[in-house]
């Protein structure tokens, strides 16, 4: 027996192609995963891997996840990685611009989360479970990667995500120029959300900052279209019509003056430095040219002039 077991320890795992992903779910015993180790034809005696687990003391020090299995590892290798929790990390990537709704969407797809979809929970259900019943989820979310792993629920990466907004939005707000029209982090962030759907290009983020923080100063109306659409919600078919910008939301900054009430989108950190760095200028409209940069006009009849040659392509 002793010589069958020298040999178990020694002998690499039977691996039929390259890495193999071996799932231990929380609360699997140690006799349970060797039995599917031998069951999955990578061990040949399971008791052995027992016996190795309890000589080592180790029995009781496994640890849930994904482990990823690779040729020439050995069953005393394998131990070392679930004693260890080596576990197989995953990422996920929450993009600048998506509303709290589409983040979601993204989550529950992936389904190397544990615990249950998210999507059927309100709002504001899904604020309380993460300890913020106060907090309006839109924005609140930072736009990243983040590496999890199979164990971790969506709501365990929406925590970690809030966590790093409010990180973020604070360093930000102590930095901040002085003499702005915002009151408030949060305001901050409402402005940041409008510069990152306006701002196709990271350059010109400081520069349409500057635009909304000088029509802020002089009570203009913002007048920028993904409030609009925003506010329009699911009644929003792609065809932005003049009718539109005439229909009462709280979010229209064409009927609204001042900044809508909640962010609109994930903005990233990029956005929330021009929001409380605005480019200095005189500038206080802007179009877009239809190649991800805009025009800027300092007067009204500046920004005719470009409506005309570059939305209805008259030179």
């Amino acid at each position: 027996l002793a010589l069958d077991y020298g040999a178990f320890v020694r002998t690499p795992l039977r691996l039929n192609t390259g890495e193999t992903l071996l799932e231990v779910p929380r609360g699997t015993s140690l006799r349970t995963l060797a039995d599917t180790l031998s069951e999955q034809g990578l061990i040949k005696h399971p008791y052995y891997f027992l016996a190795m687990a309890y000589l080592r003391g180790d029995h009781h020090r496994i640890k849930a996840g994904d482990y990823a299995l690779v040729p020439g590892l050995r069953p005393d290798d394998l131990l070392d990685r679930l004693v260890a929790g080596q576990v197989v990390v995953y990422r996920v990537t929450l993009i600048e611009g998506w509303t709290f709704r589409r983040a979601l969407e993204a989550l529950d797809a992936d389904t190397r989360f544990a615990g249950e979809p998210l999507g059927a929970l309100s709002d504001a259900e899904i604020m309380a479970r993460l300890d913020r019943a106060d907090l309006h989820p839109e924005g609140r979310f930072f736009p990243d990667t983040y590496v999890f792993r199979r164990a971790h629920s969506r709501l365990d990466l929406l925590r970690r995500a809030l966590e790093r907004m409010d990180r973020v939005l604070a360093e930000e707000w102590a930095a901040r120029a002085p003499e702005l029209p915002l009151n408030s982090p949060d305001e901050a962030l409402v402005l940041a959300s409008l510069i990152e759907k306006e701002a196709m290009l990271a350059r010109e983020q400081p520069i349409i900052s500057g635009v909304f923080i000088r029509r802020l100063n002089r009570d203009m109306r913002l007048q920028t279209d993904p409030t609009v659409i925003y506010g329009l919600g699911d009644e929003f078919d792609g065809d932005l019509k003049r009718v539109h910008l005439r229909t009462p939301t709280p979010y229209n900054t064409y009927v609204n003056h001042g900044l809508p009430p909640t962010p609109i989108a994930l903005p990233g950190r990029g956005a929330i430095h021009a929001a409380l760095h605005p480019a200095p200028g005189d500038a206080l409209f802007f179009v877009a040219r239809g190649d991800g940069s805009h025009v800027f006009s300092a007067t009204y009849a500046e920004h005719q002039q470009a409506v005309r040659r570059y939305i209805l392509g008259q030179d």
